[in-house]
């Protein structure tokens, strides 16, 4: 992800940073309805009633996670009458990301699902 520096120092790109862009791009996948939301997108361009409609969740709850994913940069929208319709702003980078993101899932099994911090508590 960093860059390493040069001998001039023109690339150099903060670790640190870079580091927490990345997480704070993975906190942008974090949520089980964003990432519905984003392979929905996958899909073609939705407005926010289509989205709630075909996902089956509330029109605050989608209208949140979409400025989520369009704060991080993941989607755009534009405006059709009274509506705003949304897109995918890198399509084809977001579908090869979730493709990879799948293939890892399937490299280690349950073991995500697992994880005493992340995974999916059976007395939750």
């Amino acid at each position: 992800m960093a860059m390493i520096a040069t001998t001039s120092g023109a690339d150099v790109v903060d670790e640190a940073a870079a580091l927490t862009a990345a997480a704070c791009l993975f906190h942008g996948f974090s949520d089980p309805s964003r990432l519905a939301i984003l392979r929905h997108l996958v899909l073609g361009e939705h407005r926010v009633v289509e989205l709630t409609q075909h996902l089956g969740l509330a029109q605050s709850t989608v209208s949140k996670h979409l400025a989520c994913l369009r704060g991080c940069g993941l989607v755009e929208s534009r405006p059709e009458g009274r509506a705003s319709v949304f897109s995918l702003k890198h399509p084809e980078a977001l579908v090869g990301l979730l493709a990879a993101a799948e293939t890892l899932l399937g490299l280690i099994g349950d073991a995500v699902a697992l994880c005493p911090v992340y995974g999916v508590r059976a007395d939750a």
